[in-house]
Order: structure tokens, then C-alpha cells, then sequence
């Protein structure tokens, strides 16, 4: 087996999938890419026990076609080093030998039968198909993956709920003190559904789908989901368990309302924690009609900071 490939292009995809590898794989195997070459199209995987993730690159002067796995740190590390140029592959396909030529040099190492390598689940027929732009999975996974929680003893509240209906997805996230709602009205659905998200794949969705433009194809039963795009696809597992009510925590009368610009809240709140006392990080806001007042204080160092903004507030003044 042989192929010609850009080493930039190569290192760039390894790279991303790379961060699915766990630092203590259960199979030894689980340490490796696996690359497989049929026609001009090079597919490399990778995987741990609960997500896989794969990739295409193209390639060129190919022959023949086959699999191998390769340990991820005798391929990626190399690569790091060097400056982009084409890389010729050269596996021999008895003892499984492989040479990567370059520029100025060359390096080999033995790599393992990809017939070993772990394979899938099969969805079942039950499975659903939801088709719909990429940036709405990228920005409902960006406003909630930060709310999930890290509780052994409630893992459903570690990963991202997705609520599906017919005329719209939900994206809920809570740890016990924070809880965020993402509605999308773009998404349709022929039935109810839903399913928890574990936090590790929607971290690689995340490092990806900003690269991505168009659709992105999620089927899922039960247990799993294959999510598919231009240039990645992954297959993960779900988060068992049921999902708390979400919604019986959300008041539903509460005249206290504030509408003032996200950005300058941000940079503010931002400024002024930096005063604070670095034990508790407290941040104290008073709130009136048409304003925010912003303080924080560290009496161990006599320091403080005060800000003012801008808001449109419908509700009891408050601290």
C-alpha cells in the first residue's frame, strides 16, 4: 500500500481527531489512528470507549488499497516538526512496516492490523435523521456546553439535553446552579425525540463545526448517534438516564426583566472582577430602571471597582 499526501493537510486533520484518544485507553489499540486507503480517498479514525471520530483526506500516486493502525504519538509528533510538503506512505503489507518519506529524511515503525481495530454498533431501525444547518448545532452547543455539570452521582447532568420536537430542537444544559435553554425554530423533526449529549463529543463538535459550511446530518436511536459533515463524522454514545424537567424551573411570572447590550455587560462584569476578592469572585449589581451598577471590593488588599451601564429594567429595584 502507498500513497502521497500533504503533510500540513494531514497534521491538521490527525490533529482534531487526535483529542477523542484517551490518555488511558482500555485497549492498546485505542492508541492508535486507524487509516484505511481505498481508491484516492484516505479515511483515518479514531476512538475511545464511548466516541468515534473520522476524517478524510484526500491523497494522490496511490496503490493498492488495505488498513492499518498506527500508534497516534509515532505519527502526529513528527508532523508537528514539519514545515508543510508532500509525505509518501509506504506500508508493506506482510509484516506491516511503515515508511513515511520526506524533504530531507525519513522514519518507520511497525503498525498494527486494522482488522483489530474496534468497529461500531449498528444503529437500529428505529433510528431518526434530523438534517439541518451546522451553525445552529455549533451555537446550541456554544451557549450550553459551559452549563453542564460534573456530578458522578447525576451524570445525566453532564451532558447536553436535546429536546426534540416537530417544529423545533432545544438545547438544555444545568449543573444545579445554572440552567440554559436554547430554542431553534430551523429544525423540524417528523417526531418527538431527545437524547443527552455527553460533554466530550459535543467539545470535539465544537473544535470543528466552525470549520464546516452546510449541513450537518444527525441520526440516532436509543443508545447512540452518527453525526455526520462535510469533512468529520463521528459516532458517540448518549448519556443514559432521564432528564430532569427542565421547565418546572423556570419561572413563568416573574416581572423582574432586564434588556441591555450582552457586549458591554460582558466587558464590564470582566473589568470590574478583577478587584475582587479572588477566593469568591463576588460581583455585586444594583438594579434600577434605567441602569446597572457594578461593584467589587477585595478588603484584604483595599481594592475596589464601581461601573455603571446602561439598561432597560422592568421590575423592583434590587440588589
Amino acid at each position: 500500500m502507498k500513497f502521497v499526501v500533504s503533510s500540513a493537510l494531514l497534521s491538521s486533520h490527525l490533529q482534531t481527531i487526535s483529542r477523542v484518544i484517551s490518555s488511558k485507553p482500555t485497549l492498546p489499540i485505542l492508541d492508535c489512528f486507524l487509516l484505511e486507503l481505498k481508491d484516492n480517498k484516505l479515511t483515518i479514525t479514531a476512538a475511545d470507549n464511548e466516541v468515534r471520530m473520522e476524517t478524510f483526506v484526500e491523497v494522490a500516486e496511490n496503490e493498492g488499497e488495505g488498513s492499518l493502525a498506527i500508534n497516534a504519538k509515532n505519527l502526529l509528533d513528527p508532523l508537528r516538526e514539519l514545515p508543510d510538503q508532500p509525505l509518501t506512505f509506504e506500508i508493506n503489507d506482510d509484516n506491516l512496516e511503515v515508511y513515511i518519506y520526506y524533504h530531507n529524511g525519513k522514519y518507520n515503525f511497525i503498525g498494527m492490523k486494522g482488522e483489530e481495530y474496534p468497529q461500531p454498533k449498528e444503529l437500529n431501525d428505529t433510528a431518526l435523521t434530523l438534517t439541518f444547518d451546522s451553525q445552529i448545532l455549533l451555537s446550541g452547543i456554544n451557549r450550553t456546553v459551559f452549563a453542564t455539570a460534573d456530578d458522578e452521582l447525576r451524570p445525566v447532568m453532564n451532558g447536553i439535553y436535546f429536546d426534540i420536537n416537530t417544529d423545533n430542537l432545544t438545547f438544555v444544559a444545568s449543573d444545579g446552579h445554572k440552567l440554559v435553554k436554547v430554542t431553534s425554530s430551523d429544525v423540524k423533526s417528523p417526531e418527538r425525540a431527545s437524547f443527552i449529549l455527553p460533554k466530550k463529543p459535543a467539545n470535539l463538535l465544537r473544535n470543528v463545526l466552525p470549520r464546516e459550511d452546510g449541513e450537518v446530518q444527525v441520526t440516532f436511536d436509543e443508545n447512540h448517534a452518527v453525526i455526520k459533515l462535510t469533512e468529520y463524522n463521528m459516532v458517540c454514545r448518549f448519556v443514559e438516564g432521564r432528564y430532569p424537567n427542565y421547565n418546572s424551573v423556570i419561572p413563568t411570572d416573574n416581572p423582574n426583566k432586564v434588556t441591555l447590550d450582552r457586549l458591554n455587560f460582558l466587558n464590564a462584569v470582566k473589568r470590574v472582577s478583577v478587584f475582587s476578592n479572588p477566593s469568591s469572585n463576588l460581583v455585586k449589581m444594583q438594579l434600577s430602571e434605567d441602569k446597572i451598577v457594578i461593584t467589587a471590593q477585595d478588603i484584604d488588599y483595599l481594592t475596589a471597582a464601581e461601573e455603571t451601564i446602561v439598561c432597560h429594567y422592568a421590575g423592583n429595584a434590587m440588589n
